[in-house]
């Protein structure tokens, strides 16, 4: 009978070192830990994680797949900045498709309000660190009323862009933490149409939210 090669017995671990590195690295570029034009160091990074260069650079290769980094050999990886110009075509995506997909999860009922109210208090525990985790737990929100809509093709529209959304809602509070009270109040309000099954009001209350955080984006940078 025949024998079947066996898989290098290291490489398990070197893939499981590279999920790592990845996973570790993604979430400090979606959170702001890792702001636009930061160069992260291979050798620096390697020694945090415990691992070697091999499966962080495989890392870093997925990162730069996805557009969020861009590869220095044998120096690391340049954190991508999000261009005025690709966040202005970001918030006019969203306006388009949340504001559409609030009108019809007005009719979604309690399962969204019991989502929605989740993710607020999740906001408000990141009041008490500064702000951090807030872009991850406003990004649930959002989903959450695209979801609700129950257009498949909308939401994949949506997560396609989702990992910008997080990196420009962290670097604004980051640069204004104050302003977290303020989009956590305008979150219960949108809330609280949704409830009350106002599609409309929702859907404008949404679209000002949303405007908002533009405008706040734009005079920041």
């Amino acid at each position: 009978m025949p024998v079947v090669p066996s898989s290098s017995p290291d490489r398990p671990s070197v893939q499981s070192a590279a999920q790592r590195a990845y996973a570790h690295v993604k979430e400090r570029l979606l959170d702001g830990r890792f702001p636009g034009g930061t160069l992260l160091s291979e050798n620096a990074l390697a020694r945090e994680l415990g691992i070697s260069r091999t499966p962080l650079r495989q890392a870093f290769g997925q990162l730069e797949a996805e557009g969020l980094v861009e590869l220095y050999p044998r120096r690391g990886a340049l954190v991508v900045p999000i261009s005025a110009s690709e966040a202005d075509d970001v918030h006019e995506a969203r306006e388009l498709i949340e504001c559409h997909c609030a009108r019809r999860a007005a009719e979604a009922g309690t399962d969204l309000t019991a989502q929605l109210e989740e993710a607020i208090e999740a906001q408000e525990r990141a009041l008490s660190s500064a702000g951090a985790g807030f872009a991850r737990a406003d990004r649930a929100f959002h989903r959450a009323i695209v979801a609700a809509a129950g257009n498949a093709l909308l939401a994949r529209s949506y997560d396609a862009r989702a990992d910008r959304h997080q990196r420009i809602a962290a670097t604004t509070v980051a640069r204004d933490p104050s302003r977290i009270e303020r989009f956590i109040a305008e979150h219960r309000e949108i809330t609280a149409a949704l409830a009350a099954g106002e599609a409309e009001r929702a859907s404008e209350l949404l679209r000002q939210h949303l405007s908002g955080a533009r405008a706040l984006a734009r005079r920041r940078a």
